[in-house]
């Protein structure tokens, strides 16, 4: 359903399991950009009124997610750690060019964002089979539907604004283009890298 043409490897969870804490950390994050990402899609994009409307449900629900990963931090007794880069999604942003058509531009954000949110349910699916704390594993599993729905939901309004065909190749491009990106990483504590 995702269409990720490299699976993460599985033992990335062992690398997952001996830094919970990372993990914790770096996923209260991925989810607060999650938010930024949905408010800059309102500042940059207020005439798409069908988009801006999702974007607010979006910032909602991202925020919550931040909320709950947060509460996690606080349950096992630590404090949120400060953001680190995601080397991940400075990679993936590379990938188009600057410029363009301002739909062009759009599409291309939506892509991004389809993208990122494909990789967290994928990463959220492993955890939430894999994991030997059940209680993490469940939290993940409730996790990665989010995910799959926000992926289906970019992808979607990318398909509606741009040309079914191009936009269809450009994914079809940037997700060779990730497979590519995916070989160097998966081996630190982190959700992406």
């Amino acid at each position: 359903m995702l269409g990720l043409k490299l699976p993460t490897d599985p033992r990335w969870v062992n690398i997952v399991e001996k830094n919970i804490e990372d993990i914790l950390t770096d996923h209260a994050w991925c989810e607060q950009k999650a938010a930024s990402t949905a408010v800059s899609l309102i500042v940059g994009f207020p005439e798409y009124t069908d988009l801006v409307q999702e974007m607010v449900v979006l910032i909602k629900e991202e925020i919550s997610h931040f909320k709950m990963v947060h509460d996690k931090i606080l349950e096992h007794g630590w404090v949120l750690g400060r953001d680190r880069k995601d080397e991940y999604v400075l990679q993936i942003v590379r990938y188009f060019p600057k410029g363009g058509s301002r739909t062009t531009q759009l599409v291309n954000r939506l892509l991004y964002a389809a993208l990122i949110e494909a990789r967290s349910c994928e990463r959220f699916r492993l955890l939430s089979e894999e994991l030997e704390d059940k209680e993490l594993a469940e939290f993940y599993r409730k996790l990665m539907v989010s995910e799959a729905n926000h992926y289906t939901m970019f992808l979607g309004f990318a398909r509606q604004y741009g040309d079914r065909k191009e936009v269809d190749q450009k994914w079809s491009d940037l997700l060779s283009f990730e497979a590519e990106v995916m070989k160097d990483l998966g081996k630190h504590q982190s959700i992406h890298g």
